[in-house]
């Protein structure tokens, strides 16, 4: 029996999505959130999930801070997004942000069947108009370091927010309340996660995404470590 989260605020269209999913699979146990909170407590305490489909625009979200949150924290699951809005760069934001699909509402049912079959199948799934192919390099780089900075533990991510503010490892311990042994520590993870052999090369590569968003969402929901 696969488990799959529906995060949407419209009934109608969670009605929609419900279908399609019954559509594709027999053996299937839907449920469904009106918010992000709740779709964290729903993942929480139930647990095994195969797929979450995500309306991108929820009203207790801001941009791309609902999948932020699940991806932080809930890394294995795959979360689609499903939204009202067609824009290519929406797309682009989304598989930079670890989204596993893109589909419009606007698609019919058999094509969100589709995409819903891709992504459990482990693909990730884009309408063609939108294809990987269409990706230029730019947002292929993008998307590798939306990627390694994920894999940032919370306390890297702000040891590296204060590389960023051009402080010293010393500077760094003091605030931190931690010594300087700790704090080289962490700028060695940073720069292997990161591939990259200085402390300048990590904040130039850290300055070319909006890593402020993705410093807030670690900060709000992950654990210290």
């Amino acid at each position: 029996m696969k488990r799959i989260l529906i995060i949407d605020d419209h009934p109608l269209f969670r009605e929609a999505l419900h279908n399609s999913i019954k559509s594709i699979m027999q053996r299937v146990e839907i449920h469904e959130a009106e918010t992000i909170d709740d779709s964290v407590q729903i993942l929480k305490n139930i647990g095994r999930f195969k797929l979450a489909l995500l309306d991108l625009f929820m009203p207790d979200t801001n941009g791309f801070d609902g999948l932020l949150t699940l991806r932080k924290q809930f890394p294995k699951l795959p979360v689609m997004i499903v939204t009202g809005q067609e824009d290519s760069r929406l797309v682009k934001e989304a598989v930079n942000y670890g989204a596993s699909g893109f589909i419009a509402k606007t698609a019919s049912g058999e094509e969100i069947a589709h995409a819903i079959s891709e992504v459990l199948a482990g693909n990730i799934y884009i309408p063609d108009d939108f294809s990987n192919e269409s990706l230029d390099e730019s947002d292929q780089e993008r998307e590798d370091l939306a990627r390694r900075l994920f894999s940032l533990t919370r306390q890297q991510l702000i040891v590296l927010r204060m590389l960023r503010e051009g402080k010293l490892n010393k500077q760094i311990a003091y605030e931190l309340g931690v010594g300087e042994t700790t704090v080289k520590a962490h700028v060695s993870e940073i720069l292997r996660k990161m591939n990259v052999v200085s402390r300048t090369q990590a904040v130039i590569e850290a300055s070319k995404i909006d890593f402020d968003m993705i410093l807030n969402q670690a900060t709000n929901s992950s654990p210290a470590d």
